[in-house]
């Protein structure tokens, strides 16, 4: 089972108040139905979503629907249901806010969505519909709903950016697609429409992500810091060799010579631990910076030798 089904699973055997269902079936039906004269039609494969929208409409309109199953042309292996309201159109539009005075309505009237958990019923609805969330898991944060009319789809924009989630619509060839990319919005979406399940994996897998991306990070950057000892460390000893071949240690100083012959001893220490090496052996205090400098007295001498060449 996907993430995305077992996150319509969840919200689907929710309890919700009659206006809660009102608005969550509008929003399911406005974006996953053809309404014709006769009929209200709505496809999905999901037998759970089968259960929730046929017992909605028992319960708002008491009336019956008929559900057929019918061959899935998305090459998909699970069957697809086909539900149809027959009985007392007008009324379910106009209940649901889909058509007034004989017009259809681009978007879905205030009073449906009037309060937050209206607003959060009816998003339920549009994901049940048309929504999907990556497995955190196999790939990267993503959550989207495709929505087929411009209107609806700045609409539904709107009603998740009221909850602050920076959702984005992208124009496609077929509809619109409004998402959300960040890991943490996407968590709080899942809070939004009540998938509270979903949140605790979608946070325990995020959380694990996030250390496991910050110690990769950590451990490149201390494989980057290592290389750089080792490159400069190399770098040393070969301006130590050029000098010695050309017998130009007799013109170094004292403080010279003994970065010198410790860099020798400690070929692959980094600055600061030969430093503090040197300090300790010598009890005489060196920083850091300090024999950069003398290690900068014999690059200036290789490089000499190295011109002469």
């Amino acid at each position: 089972m996907s993430f995305t089904v077992t996150i319509k699973e969840e919200i689907a055997k929710q309890e919700s108040t009659e206006s809660e269902l009102i608005a969550e079936l509008s929003g399911y039906i406005r974006n996953n139905s053809i309404i014709s004269k006769s009929k209200i039609t709505m496809t999905t494969e999901n037998n759970f979503i089968v259960d929730r929208v046929t017992a909605s409409i028992k319960d708002i309109f008491d009336i019956q629907t008929k559900v057929d199953t019918i061959e899935n042309l998305n090459f998909s292996k699970n069957a697809l249901y086909q539900i149809t309201i027959q009985d007392e159109l007008d009324k379910v539009l106009k209940i649901l806010g889909i058509k007034e005075n004989n017009k259809y309505l681009d978007t879905v009237p205030s009073y449906i969505v009037g309060a937050n958990e209206e607003i959060r019923a009816y998003l339920r609805g549009v994901f049940l519909s048309s929504g999907s969330i990556n497995d955190p898991k196999k790939s990267r944060y993503h959550m989207e709903l495709l929505i087929n009319e411009p209107e609806e789809s700045v609409f539904v924009q709107k009603l998740l950016n009221i909850f602050d989630l920076n959702a984005k619509i992208l124009n496609r060839d077929k509809g619109y697609m409004i998402y959300i990319k960040e890991a943490e919005k996407i968590s709080d979406f899942l809070k939004i429409i009540g998938a509270n399940k979903a949140v605790m994996y979608y946070e325990d897998v995020r959380v694990y992500r996030d250390k496991k991306n910050k110690t990769n990070r950590l451990n490149n950057c201390e494989q980057a810091n290592m290389d750089k000892i080792i490159e400069n460390a190399t770098s040393q000893l070969e301006d130590i060799e050029i000098i010695e071949e050309n017998d130009g240690v007799v013109l170094l100083d004292d403080k010279a010579k003994e970065a010198l012959e410790y860099r020798k001893k400690y070929p692959e220490t980094s600055l600061k631990e030969l430093a503090e090496i040197i300090s300790l052996e010598t009890n005489k205090p060196i920083t850091k910076s300090g024999l950069n400098h003398r290690l900068k007295k014999l690059k200036d001498l290789a490089d000499r030798f190295r011109k002469m060449k």
